[in-house]
C-alpha cells in the first residue's frame, strides 16, 4: 500500500499510469531502506562524543603554538634573536586562515605563536571548540610549510614538518579580550627585551650561552635595558616594533582604485605594528568591538 500526504498528492497520482505508482512505490521504500541502513547497530558509539560547543555570546580565540620550536628554529639556522624570514612566515600562514575564516576580526603573533579572535555572534561549525581549533590549526600548519620557500628561498622545504598545537579559549567581556590580547603583547616584549640582551652578551660579547644566563639571573628590565645601551650602543626602543610589539592583523576597508578612474571600498587584512595595551587601538578600531 502507497500512503499519501494529502487529497492533492492522491488526485494527481490517480491520474498517473501504473507504471508511475509502481516506480513511485519502488522509490519510497527503496529510500525507506537506504535510512534504516544508515543506522547500524554500531551508530550507538557516537553517544560517546562529548558536546564542546562553546557558550553564546562569547569571544573565542584560538591560539596556534609551536611545538619544540627551539630546536627547529635551530635546525632550520633561525637567525637570533629574532628571524625576520620566519615571522613574515608566520603572518603569511595566519592571513591564509582569516581569509579562509571570515568571522575572524583580529589575529595577532609573536615568536612561534598566532592568536585568532572571533566574533562574539560566529556560528562557524556550530561554535564547536574542536572543530575550530583543529581546522584553524591544520590550514596554519599547512599554509607555513605551503609558503616555507617564499621566505626562505635557499632552502626548498623544511628538514622534518613543522609541529603546531592549538587551544580555543572564551572571553565573556569586550574587557577580558582585550586583556588577552595585552598580555600576549606584553610577553612578546618580556620575552623580545630579554633574548635581545642576552644574544648581545654572546655575539657582541663574547659570553657563552651559560654565562650570559648567569648574567642575566634576576635583572629587571631596567637593567637589561642598561646592559644594551652600556656594553653595546643599543637603545631598545630603536629595536623594530615588529621584534619589540609583535604583528597585529584586521580587516579593515580601504579604498582600492578601479579600471575607469574611480574608487571603491574593500576589505581587506591590514597588517601593522602596533600597541594593543593602550586605548588609542580600540579607539580608532572601535568597530570591531561591535556586532
Amino acid at each position: 500500500m502507497i500512503g499519501f500526504s494529502s487529497p492533492l498528492v492522491l488526485r494527481r497520482v490517480i491520474l498517473r499510469p501504473t507504471s508511475v505508482l509502481i516506480r513511485y512505490g519502488i522509490r519510497r521504500n527503496l529510500c525507506r531502506h537506504a535510512a534504516a541502513m544508515a543506522k547500524s547497530k554500531f551508530e550507538y558509539v557516537r553517544l560517546y562524543e562529548s558536546e564542546d560547543k562553546c557558550l553564546p555570546n562569547t569571544w573565542i580565540v584560538v591560539r596556534v603554538d609551536g611545538k619544540g620550536f627551539h630546536k627547529f628554529s635551530a635546525e632550520h639556522n633561525y637567525e637570533k634573536p629574532n628571524d625576520t624570514r620566519s615571522l613574515s612566515l608566520m603572518t603569511h600562514a595566519a592571513k591564509a586562515v582569516m581569509e579562509e575564516f571570515k568571522d575572524i576580526s583580529i589575529a595577532y603573533g609573536q615568536s612561534d605563536e598566532y592568536s585568532f579572535i572571533f566574533r562574539k555572534e560566529t556560528q562557524v561549525y556550530s561554535r564547536r571548540s574542536s572543530k575550530l581549533s583543529t581546522n584553524v590549526c591544520s590550514l596554519f600548519t599547512s599554509a607555513f610549510v605551503y609558503h616555507w620557500n617564499e621566505h626562505f628561498p635557499t632552502i626548498d622545504k623544511p628538514l622534518y614538518p613543522p609541529v603546531f598545537d592549538g587551544r580555543t579559549v572564551l572571553y565573556p567581556s569586550d574587557q577580558n579580550m582585550k586583556d588577552y590580547l595585552s598580555w600576549r603583547q606584553a610577553d612578546c616584549h618580556i620575552n623580545n627585551l630579554y633574548n635581545t640582551t642576552f644574544w648581545a652578551l654572546i655575539q657582541q660579547g663574547g659570553m657563552t650561552p651559560n654565562e650570559a644566563q648567569e648574567k642575566l639571573k634576576k635583572t629587571l628590565s631596567a637593567d637589561k635595558n642598561e646592559i644594551l645601551f652600556s656594553q653595546f650602543g643599543i637603545n631598545y626602543n630603536n629595536e623594530p616594533e615588529m621584534f619589540r610589539k609583535g604583528t597585529v592583523l584586521v580587516r579593515r576597508r580601504v579604498p582600492v582604485p578601479l579600471p575607469d578612474g574611480g574608487i571603491r571600498e574593500k576589505s581587506q587584512i591590514v597588517q601593522s605594528f602596533t600597541d594593543v595595551i593602550g586605548e588609542d587601538f580600540w579607539n580608532e578600531n572601535s568597530y570591531l568591538l561591535s556586532s
